[in-house]
C-alpha cells in the first residue's frame, strides 16, 4: 500500500513519543530528495529520515547510515542555517492529510526565540520537503516548483506556503456512520465502494479501502451493493477508524509468495492470512525492514540507468560497425578469385585476341580443368587486364588483413562494454557506480567535467572478500578497475585465478600463501566466479582457472581484460546459498 495517512499517524504517535522536545543536533541530505536529522532526547540520538522521493516517500526513524556528500547541497546547508540546535516542540498530521508538519523552536538573527516548520509532503511525485519561517514564508524546499511545472502552487523560497489541493475530501477520523452512508449513495457493487472511499476521505489507500469492504461484506467484487451493504461498510469504517483513534497499531509487514516484503500495514488485516505477516515492534523498524531493499535498489536504478544507456548505445554502435566490417570482409574474399583471373591470363596471353570483351580459359588448379569465363576490357590488352585484375587482388587483400583487424578491435571492445554492462549490473553502492563512470570516462565513452572545487577524496570501495571452508582467503572484483587491480597488483605469482569462460565476470583470487589448495576451495571460488558473472543463473557453467603468473594483460588493453594460458577447467552450478555460507565482508 502507498504510504497513506494511517501510516502516517502511526509514525506520528512514534515520533511524539521519542522526539518531542528534543534538540537537533545535526542535519544532513544524504540523497537529493533524503534529509536525516539527528535529533538527541531523553539521553539518546535518533534518526529521523525525511524522504521526499518518488517513488518511496516517507518519514520514520531510522538505523540505515549512509555516507555523506562531500559537499552539502543548498537545502542542507540552509535547514542547518535555521534548525541547527533547535527544539522539536510539535508534530501535527492537518486534516489526516499525508502531510506532517514539524515544528521548531529556534533563536532567530536577533536572538530572540521563532518557530521554523517542516512541512514533509508525502504524495508520491509530488512528494516535497519545505522549510518555513514564522511568518509561513518558505526559505527553501528540497524541490522547487515553479509556475512553469504548477500552475495551482508554487514552492519557491519568497512565496508563502499554501497547502496543496485537498479536493474537498473529508476527514475519516471526524466522519460519522451516516457521512459514510452519504458517500456510498451512488455506489453499486463492491469494488465500486473501495474507489468511492479512497476518493471521499483523505489518507486512504486502495489496500485499506479494500480491507474495510471486506470487513463488512466478506469480498469486494460484489456486484451490486445495498442499503443494509453501505450501512454494514459504515460500520466496519467506524470500527476500522476506532481502533486508529485509540492507537491500536500493532506495525507489520504483508509478505508475499516468496517471503520477500509485499506491503506494510498499520495492524492486521482480516484479508490475509497470519501465517503471511510479519509483526514489528514500531513502525520505524517496520518502514525500515520494508524500504531499505526496494529504496536502495530504485537509487541504484535511478543513478545507473544512464551508464547502461551510454553503455547500451555503445554496444548497438559496435554491433553495427561488427556487421559493416563483416560484410566488407565477405565482399573482400572475391580477392581469390582476381588473382586466378590474372594467373589464367598470364598463362594464355599469347592465345587472347586483342580488343576481346569475355574469354574462357582452362582452369589449370582444376584436375579437370574446367573453362573460367573472364571478363576483360576490350581497350586494354591482354597484359593491361591481368595487371588490372591482379590490382584488385592487392586491393582486396589489404581490405580483407584491414577488415579482419577491425573485426578484432570491433569484439574485443563488445567484450569490454559487455563486461562494463555486468559489473554495473551488479553493483550495489554509489561509490562502486562511480568507479564504473570514471573508467567510462577515463576510455572516453563520457565527458569528464570539469572541477569547480578540489574534491575531497572519493569514497573507495575493495573487493568481495570470502573465507573458503578450508579457511583461505578469496577476493572477487567488482568491476575491470578492482579485476586489473586484484590480478595484476595484490596477488602473487603462486595465488590462483579463476574467471567464468568466455562470459563478462569478475576475476577471482585464491589467496595460496603458498599452500596447496584443496578441491573444496577450487569448486567454492569457481562458484564465486561463476556467481559474479553473466552465467550467474545458468548451469554447468565453465570456470577456467591457473596461476597467477600465467595471466598477463596485453599492451594497451582495456581494463579488465587479460590472457592466460595453461590453464584447467572446472564446471559449477551457482547458488545463492553457497556463496552467502562464504562471505565475511562486504567491505
Amino acid at each position: 500500500m502507498a504510504f497513506d495517512g494511517i501510516l502516517l499517524n502511526g509514525v506520528l504517535d512514534e515520533l511524539e513519543r521519542n522526539l518531542l522536545n528534543g534538540r537537533v543536533d545535526k542535519i544532513y541530505q544524504l540523497e537529493k530528495d533524503e534529509i536525516h536529522l539527528i535529533i538527541r532526547n531523553n539521553q539518546s540520538n535518533f534518526r529521523l529520515l525525511i524522504s521526499a522521493s518518488a517513488n518511496f516517500p516517507r518519514i520514520h526513524l531510522t538505523n540505515i547510515v549512509k555516507s555523506n556528500p562531500t559537499v552539502p547541497p543548498m537545502f542542507c546547508m540552509a535547514a542547518r542555517k535555521h534548525l541547527d540546535g533547535s527544539r522539536l516542540i510539535s508534530l501535527e498530521q492537518p486534516g489526516f492529510e499525508r502531510i506532517l508538519i514539524l515544528s521548531f523552536e529556534a533563536l532567530n538573527e536577533f536572538g530572540d526565540k521563532a518557530v521554523k516548520k517542516l512541512y514533509v509532503e508525502i504524495m508520491g511525485r509530488h512528494s516535497n520537503i519545505v522549510l518555513v519561517d514564522d511568518n509561513n514564508r518558505i526559505l527553501d524546499s528540497i524541490k522547487h516548483v515553479g509556475g512553469n511545472v504548477s500552475r495551482v502552487r508554487e514552492v519557491l523560497p519568497g512565496r508563502n506556503y499554501i497547502f496543496p489541493p485537498s479536493h474537498d475530501k473529508l476527514d475519516p477520523m471526524t466522519a460519522d456512520r451516516q457521512t459514510v452512508m452519504d458517500s456510498l449513495k451512488s455506489v453499486n457493487s463492491g469494488s465500486q465502494a473501495a474507489s468511492t472511499l479512497m476518493s471521499a476521505f483523505t489518507g486512504i489507500s486502495r489496500t485499506t479501502a479494500e480491507e474495510i469492504v471486506h470487513s463488512a461484506l466478506g469480498t469486494v467484487s460484489t456486484e451490486s451493493l445495498s442499503k443494509d451493504d453501505s450501512l454494514l461498510i459504515a460500520d466496519s469504517f467506524e470500527y476500522f477508524f476506532a481502533r486508529v483513534k485509540s492507537k491500536g497499531f500493532a506495525p507489520c509487514i504483508l509478505l508475499s509468495a516468496d517471503s520477500s516484503p509485499a506491503d506494510i500495514l498499520p495492524f492486521e488485516y482480516s484479508r490475509f492470512a497470519d501465517s503471511n505477516i510479519r509483526y514489528y515492534k514500531s513502525f520505524s523498524e517496520a518502514l525500515d525492514d520494508f524500504y531499505s531493499i526496494k529504496d536502495s535498489a530504485d537509487r541504484i536504478l535511478q543513478r545507473t540507468s544512464n551508464l547502461h544507456r551510454t553503455i547500451k548505445n555503445n554496444l548497438e554502435r559496435c554491433e553495427k560497425k561488427l556487421a559493416l566490417h563483416l560484410k566488407e570482409l565477405d565482399e573482400a574474399r572475391s580477392g581469390d578469385t582476381y588473382r586466378l583471373y590474372g594467373e589464367l591470363i598470364t598463362a594464355n596471353i599469347h592465345n587472347i585476341p586483342s580488343g576481346s570483351n569475355e574469354v574462357s580459359l582452362p582452369n589449370y588448379y582444376d584436375p579437370d580443368n574446367t573453362l573460367v569465363s573472364i571478363h576483360l576490357d576490350p581497350g586494354k590488352t591482354p597484359s593491361q587486364n591481368a595487371q588490372a585484375y591482379f590490382r584488385l587482388f592487392a586491393k582486396t587483400k589489404t581490405i580483407k588483413e584491414k577488415a579482419a583487424a577491425l573485426i578484432h578491435d570491433t569484439r574485443t571492445e563488445i567484450e569490454y562494454l559487455e563486461s562494463l554492462s555486468e559489473s554495473l549490473s551488479r553493483a550495489t553502492n554509489e561509490a562502486e557506480i562511480q568507479e564504473i563512470a570514471d573508467e567510462l570516462a577515463r576510455e572516453g565513452y563520457i565527458k569528464i567535467r570539469a572541477a569547480k572545487k578540489p574534491e575531497k577524496q572519493k569514497a573507495t570501495v575493495k573487493p568481495h572478500r570470502f573465507i573458503s571452508s578450508d579457511g583461505f582467503v578469496i577476493l572477487v572484483g567488482r568491476n575491470n578497475t578492482q579485476n586489473d587491480m586484484l590480478t595484476l597488483r595484490l596477488s602473487q605469482n603462486n595465488d590462483i585465478w579463476l574467471h567464468a569462460k568466455a562470459v563478462p565476470g569478475s576475476h577471482v583470487i585464491i589467496k595460496t600463501e603458498g599452500k596447496s589448495v584443496p578441491d573444496t576451495t577450487l569448486i567454492e571460488a569457481a562458484t564465486l566466479a561463476a556467481y559474479h558473472s553473466k552465467a550467474k543463473l545458468s548451469e554447468n557453467v565453465p570456470v577456467d582457472y591457473c596461476p597467477v603468473k600465467n595471466v598477463k594483460k596485453p599492451s594497451g588493453a582495456k581494463p579488465g581484460m587479460v590472457i592466460y594460458n595453461n590453464y584447467k577447467t572446472l564446471y559449477v552450478t551457482p547458488t545463492e546459498e553457497a556463496v552467502s555460507r562464504l562471505k565475511v565482508s562486504n567491505n
